[in-house]
């Protein structure tokens, strides 16, 4: 299977479970036309497998993109120091949501499907001082939201309602539920 990701946390969640990986990406501009928060994040995670899968249409190919959502603003990527510090400030104390949409594409056998899933996930009381130590490690600046559960960044989360590994990137369990309505089951896996 194609993973259509350079995210090291995608590939790591699908490598535990036993997905022979082969990783390729194409520049895709990360915008969508659709109004709709999880319309547009499965928008995006599409065009970004699709554009991969056009070059391969015999093999299966599956890509995701994750954002935060609070208030209903979408925050990515941090851009810089300073915008991650801010999205950390805006984050402490209170409740986000993690979005992240997977895409799972075979053009030779018909098959496009896309799908999202939301954790809710909850931050303690954060104060400068713990923040600018954690953009001083350096993990949050390929991070949407500005932080990794599966870091440092979990000092700062109180609880989650959901799945962990979306936050971290990938919501494994949904995927291979999706994969078992295919009819690729578990045993599988190694193969597609």
């Amino acid at each position: 299977m194609i993973l259509a990701s350079k995210s090291p946390r995608r590939k790591e969640i699908l490598s535990d479970i036993g997905f022979n990986l082969e990783i390729k990406s194409a520049d895709v501009e990360e915008t969508s036309d659709e109004k709709d928060v999880n319309l547009k994040i499965m928008d995006i995670a599409r065009k970004k497998t699709f554009a991969v899968a056009k070059q391969y249409p015999d093999k299966f190919v599956v890509g995701a993109d994750t954002i935060v959502e609070v208030d209903g603003v979408i925050i990515g990527k941090p851009k810089d120091k300073n915008e991650a510090f801010q999205t950390l400030k805006l984050l402490s104390g209170r409740k986000h949501n993690v979005i992240t949409a997977y895409s799972f594409i075979n053009i030779s056998k018909n098959i496009d499907i896309k799908d999202y899933n939301v954790t809710e996930v909850f931050f303690r009381e954060l104060d400068e001082n713990m923040i600018k130590w954690y953009i001083e490690t350096g993990e949050p600046m390929d991070k949407a939201g500005s932080y990794g559960i599966q870091g440092k960044g979990a000092i700062f989360v109180d609880k989650i309602n959901g799945d962990f590994f979306n936050v971290m990137g990938f919501p494994i369990g949904s995927f291979i539920e999706m994969l078992n309505k295919l009819g690729i089951s578990l045993e599988n896996i190694k193969n597609i």
